[in-house]
């Protein structure tokens, strides 16, 4: 018997991409808006450009290199208070992102 009383499960959210060489020096978005809370996001630039990254479709908060990725694992520290499960990004969030046209895709992976 486990000595766990409640089981917290991770599910996949589907993949999304973007093509580079539609990239235009503005930000547009990358896939759909998330589908449920989510504990750990990974981007991958496998274009030959670097992109900068938002959250929000105004604001710069991150950046990408071409060949390169990033992963934030957002419930990594969390809470071990009762009735808490530490920190998600919002069901319904945007991402975005920004830069020159080039070749190859860019992959937002979300586990929720």
């Amino acid at each position: 018997m486990s000595q766990y009383t409640t089981e917290v499960v991770m599910i996949p959210d589907t993949v999304r991409s973007f093509n580079s060489s539609t990239l235009s020096g503005s930000y547009q978005a990358i896939g759909t808006p998330l589908t449920r809370p989510i504990r750990i996001i990974k981007f991958v630039n496998n274009s030959t450009v670097t992109v900068t990254v938002s959250w929000d479709g105004a604001n710069d908060h991150d950046v990408l290199p071409s060949g390169s990725f990033f992963l934030y694992d957002i419930t990594a520290n969390r809470s071990n208070v009762e009735g808490t499960q530490g920190q998600y990004v919002r069901s319904g969030t945007q991402f975005y992102v920004k830069g020159s046209a080039g070749t190859g895709l860019i992959y937002l992976v979300c586990l929720g």
